[in-house]
């Protein structure tokens, strides 16, 4: 009786799961399209001078090894070319960037 029981669990969380698939992608696809929709910072912008950003993390001296895409702050999709940055709300700051708020992912 356990082992009916413990099919009919793993069944029904299954189509639970695949139910729920398709509300989970289109969640992540309008997340994409909004990111993708925010206006890219320009490296002349106040905000943007005021913490030295650069949109190509390997002409800053102070860089390193790091990019926006390994801040703490950037909240662009894992893999993306672009994303938004809690440093400058409503705008988009290339992955590949970098500026002197740089912060480590905890």
């Amino acid at each position: 009786m356990t082992e009916s029981m413990s099919r009919r669990r793993l069944l029904q969380r299954l189509a639970l799961g695949v139910s729920l698939a398709p509300v989970a992608a289109v969640t992540v696809r309008r997340a994409r399209a909004a990111d993708a929709a925010l206006p890219l910072l320009s490296v002349t912008a106040p905000e943007a001078k005021a913490v030295h950003y650069t949109e190509n993390a390997t002409t800053a001296k102070d860089a390193g090894a790091n990019t926006c895409a390994s801040c703490g702050l950037y909240q662009g999709a894992n893999g993306s070319a672009q994303g938004p940055c809690q440093i400058f709300p409503g705008k988009a700051v290339k992955a590949a960037g970098w500026c002197s708020s740089w912060a480590g992912q905890i």
